[in-house]
């Protein structure tokens, strides 16, 4: 026990001060950006990286590997819970104010702020304030029906409907004594009242705290749910407006401090004009049916719906925000399956949902792990295994708290495919340096390109600096795209040799993306 403790606190020293656990496992090489890429990336601490050798990740571990972040070309890390919590995951909290302890210190976390933006990376924080944890001391406090706190939490009347059902049709009320809460999620995280204006103001005063700490925004958990309780409430229009209200509410508090924060929302409704009206209060919400989507196009090799639901989806939030490139597009997150484990282990379908999901305008999210092809399947902590940094998983660095199910091998590691020029890691990392490298990928105006071969995905991009065509096949087989009269007449960038266009017809090989000027 004693030399691993020695072990460990050598192994921290050397990591923090250079910013990595050895030079094998740094990210492949890569020019510097010229501009941001606009890609967030998704981290559990817990599964990230471990400094002090009791087998959890910490803020020390997302620090060290920042050089990795920068490498891989991301602009920003959206870190889920990490406020003090009963729970490994974090979502019930009980301190909105301090960090887990298992994470480190707040002084570790001003130091990883301090760290990030030094790298030109920003950090925004999961904000969890549907509910609390049953632990927190506001809850403790508000059994007592004289306490203040009372009313901060939501308790049934005498008419009120115990069988009722939550948003997700299970149970809405739970028992405590003689008295009923509501807690949408589970017994365990109680619903604040945001018809309480005590609520509504600690809730603002909250994010303010951590905006003034240095966080550049956040990711809004259950953002619907603050007034979406029960089934048969999802279509009511009352609901929408009282959600609407009160995240203006809270983003007129933000822009107090500071009005660039960037604060997105979970929002899972399965079309663009449900997700629309959040743009108001918000700077985007995930785009979770455009994420079915793109794992569908890329698992059937066609792009089906595609173009059509990007040209509406675009169409929608422009309407509402008064521009385009406002998307928030992703594959998956801690709450789904791995796209690895959907796509069925194909490697080359893995390669087509990043390509289209990179070269799409907004704010593109990739969950840690995907960058390797990590693979996870539901119960959901299996969704959130341990980052794997080495061949063995028992290297120094690695967490340890939970085993693998996935049963990935070494190849499935930073260590491996930073040393193998073909790996998803450096396709990864390709695709979100040209975003860089061409601003209409991050920021432009889409129209989808008509094409009567089912094969192609194409849409056409315009900015300010001109306009670019974005070619994707996602078969098997070699495909090609008529480009008659239209001003695209070179390959600007491409996955992989052979794209070229020749008498105005763009050829393209197996599995191949191309961005045309």
């Amino acid at each position: 026990m004693i030399r691993r403790l020695l072990t460990s606190m050598l192994l921290t020293l050397s990591a923090l001060a250079s910013g990595g656990f050895a030079p094998a496992l740094a990210a492949p090489a890569a020019p510097a950006a010229s501009a941001p890429s606009g890609v967030w990336y998704e981290i559990f601490v817990r599964s990230w990286v471990d400094t002090n050798g009791d087998g959890i990740g910490d803020l020390n571990g997302v620090t060290a590997k920042l050089d990795y972040l920068q490498s891989l070309g991301v602009s920003g890390i959206w870190l889920m819970p990490i406020n003090p919590s009963p729970t490994y995951h974090g979502y019930d909290i009980t301190d909105y104010y301090a960090i887990n302890p298992q994470y480190g210190s707040m002084a570790d976390f001003e130091r990883l702020l301090r760290e990030a933006h030094k790298r030109g990376i920003k950090v925004i924080i999961d904000l969890v304030i549907n509910h609390t944890s049953n632990q927190h001391p506001w809850f403790k406090a508000a059994r007592d029906p004289a306490d203040p706190h009372h009313d901060w939490y939501s308790w049934a009347g005498p008419h009120t409907d115990l069988h009722a059902e939550d948003a997700a049709g299970a149970q809405a009320w739970h028992a405590l004594g003689k008295a009923h809460y509501l807690g949408d999620f589970s017994r365990e995280m109680p619903d604040l009242d945001y018809d309480t204006p005590a609520v509504r103001r600690e809730m603002v005063k909250l994010g303010q705290y951590w905006l003034k700490k240095g966080v550049d925004g956040f990711r809004l958990d259950a953002a619907q749910h603050i007034y979406y309780d029960f089934k048969a409430d999802i279509h009511n229009p009352l609901t929408l407006q009282k959600n609407l209200a009160w995240w203006s509410e809270f983003r007129r508090g933000l822009d107090q401090v500071n009005p660039a924060a960037y604060v997105v929302g979970e929002v899972t409704r399965d079309s663009a004009d449900e997700l629309a009206p959040y743009f108001k209060p918000l700077s985007a919400v995930f785009d979770f049916p455009l994420a079915v989507q793109l794992i569908d196009s890329a698992r059937s090799e066609r792009a089906g719906d595609l173009g059509a639901l990007l040209a509406h989806t675009d169409a929608a939030y422009r309407q509402v925000a008064g521009r385009s490139g406002v998307d928030a597009p992703f594959l998956s997150n801690h709450d789904q399956e791995r796209v690895m484990s959907q796509l069925g282990g194909n490697p080359q379908h893995m390669r087509m949902a990043a390509a289209m999901l990179l070269t799409l305008p907004g704010q593109p999210f990739v969950y840690y792990g995907e960058e390797l092809g990590m693979r996870g399947r539901k119960p959901d902590p299996d969704l959130r295994e341990p980052m794997r940094w080495n061949r063995v998983p028992d290297a120094p660095g690695e967490t340890t708290w939970k085993s693998f199910t996935a049963h990935d091998g070494p190849q499935v590691s930073v260590e491996a495919q930073q040393a193998d020029a073909d790996s998803l890691l450096h396709y990864y990392s390709m695709l979100i340096h040209w975003r860089s490298e061409l601003p209409a990928l991050r920021d432009g105006a889409i129209r989808p390109w008509a094409s009567d071969n089912p094969h192609i995905a194409a849409w056409q991009l315009d900015d300010a600096h001109g306009r670019v065509l974005v070619v994707h096949n996602l078969s098997g087989q070699p495909q090609s795209l008529a480009l008659d009269g239209q001003p695209f007449h070179r390959v600007r960038l491409r996955s992989g040799p052979g794209a070229t266009v020749q008498h105005e017809r763009l050829q393209l090989p197996a599995y191949t993306t191309a961005i045309l000027q």
